[in-house]
């Protein structure tokens, strides 16, 4: 074959595949351009499960994009902590959220800091001198992992179009906590936020007393705070949920977390009284185990362990 054909052939070869190349990759803009997105508010897609780790708290929050633990249960149910988040079958935590430094509630960080990749930590922003919160401040430090001070008005975003309101602590309040000497009342000093779906809302209270619910309705008034669904405060002791506070966030449902037989007699009878003045159905840990609530932004739905 003569050279000149040669080399008109070789280019000819050449612009028949970068037009090929051309026309493949305007195919893939045109179908990314035509391709349907998915919308944030996908049926199912928030999923809340109140794990059953006996007498303290621990909720597991899925979304489409994160997963986030609220608490992590006591130093001496960790053992039920790892095997509620191997059912659950998570991998990582893209958040933590304490409420606040009773062992009850950060008695898993040893079990989440080992097992498992952390995102973030949130807590109430306060300093405190109990062993188990100098351990995991410890351990956050050596991990690299970032740690972040809540108070009213900050906002998480949970991914997925979930939201974390934060409606307490304080300002005011977390800046006497952080002061040399300040007493604190760790129950009353609880990180309360209200997870925000579309139009689900869920009011989740750590250990809050009557003290902290009165002060979030002076603050921020009662037309704000209503949740179909309400994790009961402090294990739905009678120092919780008082009228004033069940009024106005007026749930449908009472989510309790606590260990049967426990020694502080959780739930109180006072509590459910107030509950079951309001026709509030609830659901306790003790008696069912694990409590899932689903919700795709409009209903919820709430099953159980035992069914």
């Amino acid at each position: 074959m003569p050279k000149k054909v040669s080399r008109l052939l070789g280019i000819l070869l050449v612009m028949l595949v970068a037009f090929s190349g051309y026309v493949a990759q305007s195919q893939e803009r045109n179908d990314k351009s035509y391709a349907p997105v998915a919308t944030q508010t996908e049926p199912g897609k928030l999923t809340v499960k109140m794990l059953d780790v006996g007498q303290g708290d621990a909720i597991l929050i899925e979304t489409g994009d994160q997963t986030v633990l609220v608490d992590t249960s006591d130093i001496d149910e960790q053992d039920k902590l790892r095997a509620q988040l191997r059912q659950a079958g998570v991998k990582r935590l893209d958040k933590v959220i304490l409420t606040h430094p009773h062992a009850d509630h950060i008695g898993g960080m040893d079990v989440v800091l080992a097992d498992y990749e952390v995102g973030e930590v949130y807590d109430n922003g306060m300093p405190s001198t109990s062993k188990i919160y100098l351990r995991y401040m410890k351990e956050l430090k050596k991990q690299g992992i970032k740690r972040h001070g809540l108070k009213t008005g900050d906002v998480l975003d949970l991914g997925g179009g979930v939201l974390f309101k934060v409606l307490a602590p304080s300002e005011e309040l977390v800046a006497k906590g952080t002061q040399r000497g300040y007493k604190h009342d760790p129950n009353n000093e609880s990180v309360v936020g209200q997870l925000i779906y579309g139009d689900f809302r869920m009011m989740f209270t750590g250990d809050a007393e009557a003290e902290e619910e009165k002060a979030i309705l002076a603050a921020l008034g009662p037309d704000s705070l209503q949740s179909q669904v309400l994790k009961a405060g402090h294990h739905g002791s009678k120092t919780s949920s008082s009228k004033e506070w069940l009024r106005a966030v007026s749930p449908q449902v009472a989510l309790i977390s606590c260990g049967a037989g426990n020694d502080y007699g959780h739930p109180h009878k006072a509590a459910l009284k107030r509950y079951s003045a309001l026709q509030m159905q609830v659901y306790e840990t003790d008696r069912v185990g694990t409590i899932i609530l689903t919700s795709d932004g409009q209903d919820y739905d709430i099953r159980v362990e035992t069914e």
